[in-house]
């Protein structure tokens, strides 16, 4: 690889760095401290705000597994993303325009723009941005980012990638926080191994509103979330009268992929709440692809169709496929045509609150109200008794103008 842009960049950017080098091959995400999720000391924007820019007292600190404490000079601007559960935590912070990378960036721009229509004045364009999930040094340098909110532990993990790389863009670029293993709780690199943590989302959520000084609206959409949660933590049916779900991507009918719906990590956040019953089991490793046969043998009451509100999904087509299938057709899913669109699996956590809506409609409809019939377009526009959260306030606190 070239070494032109770190012999040009050196450390230009001396108002963002992290908390001090690399400690005997390192806390090797190129920071000091344990990554025990101490509070950062900023101070919070304002919460009545009309294009307000959040500041924070600077320095400040924030600090998360795997990189420990991570000093910002100020706050930052451009943000470099990798997975959409953090470019989303942006985006639940008004500064998803901000994002110049993300993987597969015009696919969830457009899965994203199927919520937006339903938050007042919220508006998101992600397209063109610089596609992430494979990049290199040269890249980040020449997109000169204030912060990656990217996981160091899983960017080692790419071809061409070590722990002296990630220190060099620390260094020379911005600061490194994010943590994607706890997408579903799996074993970090051995050279994270002592570094790393779990966290939920939302508790992810709450250190990124920190970097970004905003933590008034990481407070406002937390408060939503518990409100949502208490909703749904409803008496649930007992287990033996629960349905069993099977969730997977479904671009290919006769040969989806499945992933399991209750082990813990924040891709299954919007479904683990309703105790559900995996219709696999443990007999299929989460991401595994299956025939039609197996998918019956499964026995599925319930089909959940991740990327299903998708505009390239067309759920009537995947529906039809299911039926015309003289396997599938026996699935009690399909028979009962209880097979339901998803949104994405790396959720931030403005789709979280829509996916618990939308799941807890798709999973008990006695209980919370039927989901409507979705054949193509944004999300439903439910009626607002059956709504589970107030979109107006939503959108408010992502546009920053909100009152606490």
């Amino acid at each position: 690889m070239s070494d032109d842009p770190r012999t040009t960049h050196l450390t230009r950017r001396s108002y963002l760095t992290s908390g001090g080098a690399l400690v005997g091959g390192g806390l090797l995400a190129g920071c000091t401290g344990g990554g025990d999720g101490s509070t950062a000391t900023t101070s919070a924007t304002s919460t009545t705000t009309d294009e307000t820019t959040a500041t924070a007292d600077a320095p400040y600190t924030v600090s998360m597994a795997p990189m420990g404490d991570v000093t910002f000079e100020a706050v930052p601007e451009t943000i470099f993303t990798r997975l959409t559960h953090l470019a989303g935590m942006a985006f639940a912070l008004g500064r998803g325009d901000d994002v110049n990378a993300l993987h597969a960036p015009d696919y969830y721009d457009a899965l994203w723009n199927q919520f937006t229509p339903r938050l007042p004045g919220v508006e998101l364009d992600w397209t063109g941005r610089y596609s992430s999930w494979t990049t290199s040094k040269e890249k980040l340098y020449e997109l000169d980012s204030d912060v990656h909110l990217a996981d160091p532990a899983s960017v080692v993990a790419l071809d061409d990638w070590d722990v002296a790389d990630i220190a060099e863009i620390r260094d020379n670029v911005g600061p490194w926080f994010g943590n994607t293993l706890s997408d579903d709780h799996a074993e970090p690199p051995e050279a994270y191994a002592d570094a790393y943590e779990y966290y939920t989302l939302w508790e992810q959520f709450e250190k990124v509103a920190q970097v970004f000084a905003d933590e008034d609206k990481y407070d406002a959409l937390a408060a939503i979330h518990d409100d949502v949660l208490d909703r749904v933590e409803s008496p649930l049916p007992a287990e033996a009268e629960r349905p069993s779900i099977v969730m997977g991507g479904f671009s290919d009918p006769a040969a989806p992929y499945v992933y399991n719906v209750d082990t813990p990590g924040f891709l299954t956040a919007h479904v683990r709440p309703f105790e559900p019953v995996d219709a696999f089991g443990d007999g299929v490793q989460s991401g595994s692809r299956v025939d039609m046969e197996s998918l019956a043998e499964a026995n599925p009451d319930v089909i959940l169709v991740f990327g299903g509100l998708h505009p390239t999904y067309d759920m009537a087509e995947i529906r039809s496929s299911l039926e015309d299938d003289p396997v599938g057709a026996t699935i009690p899913a399909v028979e009962n045509g209880r097979i339901y669109p998803q949104g994405g699996r790396y959720q931030g956590p403005v789709l979280d609150l829509f996916q618990l809506e939308m799941t807890a409609k798709q999973l008990y409809p006695d209980v919370f109200g039927e989901w409507p019939e979705y054949v193509e377009g944004p999300y439903p526009e439910l009626p607002e008794s059956e709504q589970f959260f107030d979109r107006q306030r939503v959108a408010d606190v992502i546009n920053g103008e909100f009152r606490r």
